[in-house]
């Protein structure tokens, strides 16, 4: 009988001591581990990856990219996380990931690709380390000023850094007050709220990325203790 194929979770290398420099990355492997689903993973770069984006999956005979729609796989075919919250629950939780996802995202772009250029350059060996030293630049370069177009898009990069980093802490604000002092955001267990959540607050608050966000982060206790918490239980591997 054929062996059954493993799971593949492709994204970045792990660095910074974190599960993944990518939030959205954190987020799909978190979940992963939550729910109990076995996998692997393969690192790679957003240039190999369709859609052009980590993370994305191969399962079987399904390569599926989008954390969102990775997400939906697996609560369909292996464990669904949310089953149990009520519809007023399920609807705090979207409206809470769109917060994250969509909006604190962007701040945290601008934090790693244009606020200052130590910043920059962390971010940079990160990404692009791996590279051979003659296509490095070349290719940071690129995927820079993409990125950057993408920040302005969005309508982030056409403020001021104070005006910035202010709407980014009026989102913390919100996540710490939705936590409280509960285990997790929704009660006493893990939904994808709380993948979504943990991938992006460890890297705002748990990464070499300086900014006034990542000091307004680590002045509220219960996020700052959330974050060390779900490290913890869930990548013991990584302590």
């Amino acid at each position: 009988m054929a062996e059954a194929l493993m799971l593949m979770l492709y994204q970045f290398a792990r660095t910074w001591g974190n599960p993944n420099l990518s939030h959205f990355c954190c987020k799909t492997e978190t979940y992963l581990r939550m729910a109990g689903i076995e996998y692997d993973i393969k690192t790679t770069l957003p240039l190999f990856a369709p859609k052009g984006k980590l993370p994305y999956i191969e399962d079987g005979d399904l390569k599926l990219a989008d954390s969102r729609f990775i997400i939906r796989h697996f609560k369909t075919r292996y464990k669904d996380l949310d089953q149990d919250l009520t519809s007023a629950e399920a609807a705090l939780s979207l409206a809470m990931q769109r917060l994250i996802e969509e909006h604190l995202f962007w701040v945290t772009m601008y934090s790693r690709w244009q606020y200052t250029d130590a910043n920059w350059q962390v971010n940079k060996k990160a990404i692009f380390g791996v590279l051979p030293p003659g296509i490095r630049d070349v290719v940071a370069s690129i995927y820079r000023y993409k990125i950057n177009q993408q920040i302005y898009g969005h309508g982030t990069g056409r403020h001021k850094p104070n005006e910035i980093f202010e709407l980014g802490m009026l989102d913390v604000d919100a996540l710490a007050a939705c936590l409280g002092e509960k285990r997790y955001f929704l009660g006493d267990q893990p939904t994808t709220l709380d993948a979504s959540a943990f991938g992006f607050l460890i890297n705002t608050l748990g990464c070499p990325i300086e900014s006034p966000l990542k000091e307004h982060a680590l002045s509220k206790d219960n996020l700052r203790n959330y974050v060390d918490r779900i490290k913890a239980e869930y990548y013991p591997d990584l302590q």
